[in-house]
Formats: structure tokens, C-alpha cells, sequence
């Protein structure tokens, strides 16, 4: 979906490169979108299950829960039962959306919803700030539908704010709707749409709405589990308290993932737990995920790529005495003819100035930020510091070049816009 929307930016650029083009008669085949998405998705599926065979794994696509340490209870389509035992139990089940409660909610969708919709969303509407609301929005936008993003209080909670707000100016900018500091109150589904009330400052509003979807948050999905019936200690929020190890207060009970407490809700983070959870109940190894510095992408229209602290954990952490931040604002080469993202692209390095300026954070926003924070991750993982970076010759005119050409400071108050290239 993201890389359907990029493509609409693509399209519009190419008439300044001399194509041919016409742009604005291009329109989006929601169901081909969806189809080839939902094909894509069955051929990962496909795939896990044929590396799952080839390595003598069993499957069973059944529903699971706990008798005891040593027992799970599984229930097939079928409804029948059976109980199986082990040695070792792991869970990793994951979250799943959280849909607001109010009169009306049932024609709340979820993100997971959106990618199987049969017609297209139309006029629609966005509860929520997190990721996956922006990312969401953003292409909904750029596929030609009327696009609201309804936030409670701020964009991308546990994000580096600065980078939140030039997030939330570049999606504005390009026409997406924001609405500040409002809560959906309730839903009526009438002949015209869906008449959402929700409730602002000044009052309640009453909007009309074809689609109606919330990205506030996930839950654990452990509840049906009986994890009481194994003696297995969960959060508040009905995550599983694991220790570094990924071990419950039950020895032989992992977990790990999403339904895991202080745990990244990230994949990559999840499959390397599990990684190395296998290499150490099977291959005699002791190595266990380093959460610290785990970088991550926003796939917003513009994206953002981090990795380390963010300027407000690092200021609490260190001291705002005792930190330097690196800044600038920058055009990539390819939007400089199409008079796109006039220097939109920002880049900070937050290094520690009692420690040699070791970085302790990178953020990116810029297209295809991800591409290059990976590799970025690999230098800040390794203790890099700026006299490493400033030490670096640049690949000219790439946008991975600005990061080793940082030379203004928030301190210094030197102007960050770069100019020329």
C-alpha cells in the first residue's frame, strides 16, 4: 500500500523529467490493490508453512490453551480436542487491534480490516496518532480518497516529538486532514454514510464518514490462553512478565514477541527473540537480543527512520548540558526539478558529549529512510561517534551523504538549511 501510494508521487514528478504523463487521470483499482495484496499475503503463508514441513515442524492450525505447565489444549475447526504434551511451552501470540467502545463502535474497522475491504473506503476517517494510523492515512490520501486523521492528543507517542510534528507539517501540507484534540463520542449508520459525533474543545461536531477505522493500539491476545491454570504471572495489560531470557515465573514457559511485557512490538525484534530462544534451549548458547538501539521505520508518506534515543529520552537521561545535537534540513536531488520537499527532509544526530560525542541517536525523514538507517543501526550498535561519521567520505548526491556533513548544532543555533548541493 505504501509503495502503491509512492508511486502516485512518482507519477506526478515524471512530467517535470520530460514523460509524457498525465497524472491527474491516473486512478487507483482498489481491487486489484487489494487483491494482489491479499495474494502476496497468502504466498508469505504459503511459504512459512512449506519451511515449517521441510524442517519436520508440525502445524496445526487450531486453537490453543493451557491445562497445566506441561499440557496444552488444542481445538480444531472440527471442535475436536485434544491435549499434548511438552517440555517446553512458548508463546507468541501476538496482539490484536484495539477497537474504541462507544455507541456505534461495531462499525469501527480495524487496520487489519482495511487490507481486505472489498470496495473501496471512500470518505473516510482515522482514529488515532500511532504509526499504522499515519502510515494508514497517508496512502489512503495519496489514493485519491478524502482522508481525516482524529487525534486525541499528540502524533506518535514514545517518538521523538520534533520528528512527530514535521511528520504531522508534511502530511497537512500535501492536503491530509488532521482533527486536534477530539474523541469520537459515537456512530449512526444512516442512508448517507456514517454520522460520527465526536467531542472537541469547542463542543460536539456531527461529520459524515463512508469508512470508519481505529489505530490506537494493541492488545495482547492471551486472554483465552488459561495462562492462570500454569501458574504463569501476567501485567495489567495481560502481557507476559518475562525475564531477559524471555522465561515467565514458570520455568519452562517462554514468551516472546508482542504478548511479552517490556517487549518492542516489532517483527524483526520478535523473530530474533525467537532466534535465539531456539539457540539456546537446543544449540547450548547463551546469547540473548540486545533491545538497546533496535532501529525502526514510520512508513508516512515521508518516512521516518530512528534508531537510539529520542531527543526527549535523551535529555532525560544525560542532562540537555550534556548532549549535542547534529541538525539539518535537506532536498533530495530527484524532488529538486519537480520542486518537491524544498528542504521538507530532516536529519539530527544526538550524541553524548561526555562520551567522546558517541551517537546515541539518529533520526531520518526523508524518502526511503529505511534503507539507509539500517545501515546506521549497524554503526551505533557498534559505539560509532561523530568523529567516526565526520571521518567518512560521502556517496555524492545521495541522501545518506547528509548524515556524515552535519557540521550545525541545536546549541550553536547555526542555520540547518542546507542550501545548494
Amino acid at each position: 500500500m505504501h509503495r502503491a501510494a509512492l508511486i502516485k508521487e512518482d507519477l506526478h514528478d515524471s512530467a517535470s523529467f520530460g514523460w509524457n504523463s498525465n497524472p491527474e487521470a491516473a486512478k487507483i483499482d482498489w481491487s486489484k490493490l487489494v487483491e494482489s495484496t491479499q495474494l502476496h499475503i497468502k504466498s508469505l503463508n504459503f511459504g512459512y508453512k512449506g519451511q515449517l514441513h521441510s524442517n519436520n515442524v508440525q502445524y496445526l492450525n487450531e486453537l490453543a490453551s493451557l491445562k497445566d505447565a506441561n499440557t496444552v489444549i488444542t481445538k480444531n475447526r472440527r471442535g475436536e480436542i485434544k491435549e499434548r504434551t511438552a517440555k517446553n511451552i512458548l508463546v507468541a501470540v501476538g496482539g490484536r487491534p484495539v477497537i474504541p467502545s462507544f455507541p456505534g463502535s461495531e462499525y469501527v474497522l480495524s487496520s487489519d480490516d482495511l487490507f481486505s475491504l472489498s470496495t473501496p473506503p471512500g470518505r473516510t476517517l482515522v482514529i488515532g496518532a500511532s504509526y499504522i494510523a499515519l502510515e494508514c492515512a497517508g496512502f489512503l490520501h495519496a489514493f485519491g480518497f478524502p482522508t481525516t486523521v482524529m487525534v486525541r492528543s499528540i502524533l506518535l507517542r514514545g517518538f521523538d516529538q520534533q520528528m512527530a510534528n514535521l511528520i504531522h507539517k508534511n502530511m497537512e501540507n500535501s492536503g491530509l486532514r488532521f482533527i486536534m484534540k477530539a474523541i469520537p463520542t459515537s456512530i449512526e449508520n444512516k442512508d448517507d454514510g456514517l454520522h460520527v459525533t465526536y467531542k472537541t474543545e469547542e463542543g460536539d461536531v456531527v461529520e459524515v464518514f463512508d469508512t470508519v477505522f481505529a489505530a490506537i493500539g494493541r492488545y495482547p491476545d492471551t486472554k483465552s490462553l488459561n495462562l492462570e491454570a500454569a501458574g504463569v504471572v501476567t501485567a495489567k495489560s495481560g502481557k507476559i512478565i518475562v525475564d531477559d531470557f524471555d522465561r515467565s515465573n514458570v520455568s519452562n514457559v517462554f514468551s516472546i514477541g508482542d504478548c511479552s511485557e517490556g517487549r518492542p512490538e516489532l517483527t524483526p525484534s520478535a523473530i530474533r527473540a525467537g532466534k535465539l530462544l531456539a539457540h539456546r534451549l537446543f544449540a547450548n548458547k547463551t546469547e540473548i537480543v540486545d533491545y538497546k538501539n533496535i532501529p525502526t521505520t514510520v512508513f508516512s508518506p515521508l518516512e521516518y527512520s530512528t534508531v537510539g534515543f529520542s531527543e526527549e529520552q535523551a535529555i532525560a537521561e544525560y542532562g540537555e548540558e550534556n548532549i549535542e545535537v547534529y541538525h539539518s534540513f535537506f532536498q533530495p536531488l530527484e524532488t529538486t526539478i519537480p520542486h518537491r520537499l524544498e528542504n521538507e527532509c530532516y536529519v539530527k544526530l544526538i550524541c553524548n558529549k561526555k562520551d567522546y560525542e558517541r551517537i546515541i541517536g539518529i533520526h531520518l525523514l526523508c524518502p526511503n529512510s529505511g534503507e539507509i538507517m539500517q545501515g546506521l543501526a549497524v554503526a551505533v550498535k557498534c559505539g560509532a561517534t561523530k568523529k567516526d561519521f565526520d571521518g567518512t567520505v560521502g556517496i555524492h548526491p545521495t541522501m545518506a551523504e547528509e548524515i556524515v556533513l552535519l557540521k550545525a548544532t541545536k546549541r550553536g543555533g547555526e542555520d540547518p538549511n542546507k542550501s545548494g548541493c
